[in-house]
């Protein structure tokens, strides 16, 4: 796929991913934040920063999610991109997080792997611990 802007070298919309991990998942966090990056870069979007999760607790607001919502509210902040809906934690919690990142921020939901209801939409859809990642250039 060739990019839109035609190699022409021009400041995508920023996003910030958000992926929640066990702690010992250090394989599958790497290949995660590539294909979020390929993802990224496909699309034309500047990946500013990737906010990881390492707990499993049952509490909405961890310090990772706080932080993303925090660099959600910067005036370039467009979206969060996750590689699956299962990223932003167990269904009540993941209907909060929804809901914060949507209504209260205004940003968009990119999801990578959306399931059904995604891939028939034309535009994209919509424990407490923390890490946040920067993450390189995707054309560096």
């Amino acid at each position: 796929m060739e990019p839109l802007t035609e190699h022409r070298p021009v400041n995508g919309p920023l996003v910030y991913g958000f992926l929640r991990l066990s702690p010992t998942a250090t394989a599958r966090q790497a290949a995660l934040k590539d294909a979020l990056a390929e993802y990224c870069r496909s699309h034309e979007l500047v990946l500013g920063g990737l906010f990881i999760e390492r707990e499993s607790g049952a509490c909405t607001r961890t310090a990772a999610f706080t932080g993303l919502l925090d660099a959600l509210a910067l005036p370039d902040a467009y979206a969060v991109v996750l590689p699956a809906v299962s990223h932003l934690g167990p269904r009540p919690i993941a209907v909060e997080r929804k809901r914060q990142i949507t209504d209260a921020t205004g940003a968009r939901l990119l999801v990578i792997r959306g399931g059904k209801s995604a891939r028939r939409r034309a535009k994209p859809s919509s424990g407490c611990g923390a890490h946040l990642e920067p993450v390189q250039d995707a054309e560096t």
